[in-house]
């Protein structure tokens, strides 16, 4: 419904790209005139949580983006192009802007051997996720090699662009270890001595019986007016730097040690306090993640009811890994309990639309879901496994399934191993192709009845793959039971470097919908 108010005209400085108006004062324009109305809905070029709309006529829109009644709508391709109003006007804009956003950071790991490939960079993972816990979102990570410009040039991007800057690597003795250089240079601010470090360095070398080389002074030049990180169980001192940035927050800087031992002690003892002081009274941000399995990801996306839509809140991605679906719900609020109110009813619908395909949150994988029902029902289960190799009875017992429940698995590569370890039918071994529904459910009774078990869970031999075939080959999965036979067939078809991750996740999946008391689909 719209209600359309009378016409009216306003008449307002109105600054164009021709009009120089940067500094000086705009004289005012002719009448423009500027109809209002109310929608229920915004209209293009008026976003956002806005009651009116304003439909525009040549540049008259711009009394009421002053007046804060709607946003300018120059992205929206309007030929007169953006609109310059005065550079004080801009910067208290920008100043308003900035405070009312929440801190945003950035990662930036330092060495040679990451940039080469040589070593994975672990920390930026970790450091992330000790971001997010205090409710600080991680928006960049970079890595440079151990070059003293290039370094520059990442810290004085990153200082402009992020509230938190966190550095990893280049703090030791040696000729290639620039990060206190290159912090030196990026911020206009000299090394000097730092007695309390040089005292620290010194320590940990008396701590340790050994004399400290000349070298390792180096450690103990900080930047002027930086504060030391202490390092308990290392050498290279940290350093804290408050950067100051004109009408904005300024950019708390922590540069951390390499080695991962040394900087997550670091990080626990004094960086996440130092964090938690600055956001103190600032919203809190909490993260729940449901995980499902037995569907695809674009699959499951379109199961749930306009959940996974930018803007929402709370928000909900979606990611798969290892071919398990993960949904991260993100929700905001001023406690750790308003942020679970606020996510509730999300994580309800969730269930309720994804029902079985949901098998745990957080940390938990298949196995431990079926450790877990096994358990709650006194069951036990025995495997024998071909195409996956002892995949299936690893993650059981690296779940922690207690022998009553899991007392073993076999392994076997050829019919020779079926017929003397699990104790097939030499017979039927010979005449039955490995890679069978029939071979699989053989195997399944025989390992069921070897060690008298409730279940049986077999996988059969990998397909071989052929370029040449009119589909992909499946894999063939049994389970034995109480209820009688289950048998499933898999198409093995995907990524190499997953597909037997795929098929001991489907084959556990069997076991667990067998558990739950419903049937797998693709039987």
């Amino acid at each position: 419904m719209i209600r359309t108010a009378q016409a009216e005209t306003f008449r307002q400085p109105v600054g164009g790209m021709g009009d120089h108006a940067i500094g000086k004062t705009v004289r005012p324009s002719r009448p423009r005139r500027v109809m209002i109305a109310s929608l229920r809905q915004p209209r293009k070029g008026c976003q956002g949580q806005h009651a009116r709309e304003v439909l525009l006529r040549r540049r008259s829109w711009l009394p009421f983006v002053m007046l804060g009644l709607c946003p300018a709508p120059w992205h929206n391709g309007s030929p007169t192009g953006p609109v310059l109003v005065g550079r004080q006007t801009a910067r208290r804009t920008e100043a308003t802007r900035a405070a009312s956003k929440s801190m945003e950071a950035e990662i930036i790991a330092i060495g040679d051997e990451l940039t080469s490939g040589q070593l994975l960079d672990t920390n930026s993972q970790w450091l992330s996720q000790r971001h997010e816990e205090l409710g600080i979102p991680v928006c960049f990570h970079t890595t440079v090699g151990d070059q003293l410009d290039a370094i520059v040039e990442v810290l004085k991007i990153a200082i402009r662009r992020a509230d938190v800057l966190v550095t990893t690597g280049g703090l030791g003795p040696t000729a290639d270890d620039l990060t206190r250089e290159a912090i030196a240079e990026a911020t206009g601010r000299p090394l000097r001595l730092d007695a309390q470090a040089m005292a620290h360095v010194r320590g940990i070398f008396r701590r340790r019986g050994r004399p400290m080389p000349k070298q390792n002074e180096r450690q103990a030049m900080l930047p002027a007016g930086s504060r030391m990180i202490a390092n308990p169980e290392g050498t290279a001192p940290g350093v804290f730097l408050e950067l100051p940035r004109p009408e904005r927050p300024p950019c708390r800087l922590f540069a951390l040690p390499g080695v991962p031992a040394e900087m997550r002690q670091m990080w626990v003892e004094s960086v996440a306090g130092i964090l938690r002081q600055a956001r103190r009274g600032a919203r809190v941000v909490q993260h729940r993640r449901i995980k499902c399995f037995g569907a695809g990801e674009s699959q499951i996306e379109a199961m749930l009811p306009d959940l996974v839509r930018r803007g929402r809140h709370p928000r909900v991605g979606i990611n798969a890994s290892q071919t398990t679906i993960i949904l991260r719900v993100t929700a905001t609020g001023a406690t750790e309990a308003e942020c679970r109110e606020v996510a509730a009813p999300t994580v309800a619908t969730i269930y309720e639309c994804l029902g079985d395909l949901i098998f745990g949150e957080e940390d938990d994988e298949l196995e431990h879901a079926v450790s877990r029902l096994l358990r709650e029902r006194g069951q036990s289960v025995a495997t024998c496994e071909w195409g996956t190799g002892g995949m299936v009875a690893h993650w059981l017992r690296q779940a922690g399934c207690p022998a009553e429940h899991f007392p073993g698995g076999m392994v076997v590569a050829s019919q020779t191993a079926l017929v003397r370890a699990v104790g097939v039918d030499g017979r039927f071994a010979r005449d039955h192709p490995p890679c069978s529904g029939a071979m699989a459910r053989v195997m399944a009774e025989s390992c069921r009845r070897q060690l008298a078990t409730d279940y049986g869970l077999a996988v059969s031999a990998a397909p071989e793959l052929s370029a040449q075939a009119a589909g992909p080959p499946s894999v063939f999965l049994a389970l034995a039971g109480p209820e009688g036979l289950r048998e499933k067939a898999v198409p093995y078809t995907g990524h190499p470097a997953t597909l037997t991750i795929y098929c001991a996740k489907h084959a556990l999946n069997l076991l667990r919908l067998a558990l739950l008391g419903k049937k797998a689909a693709g039987r």
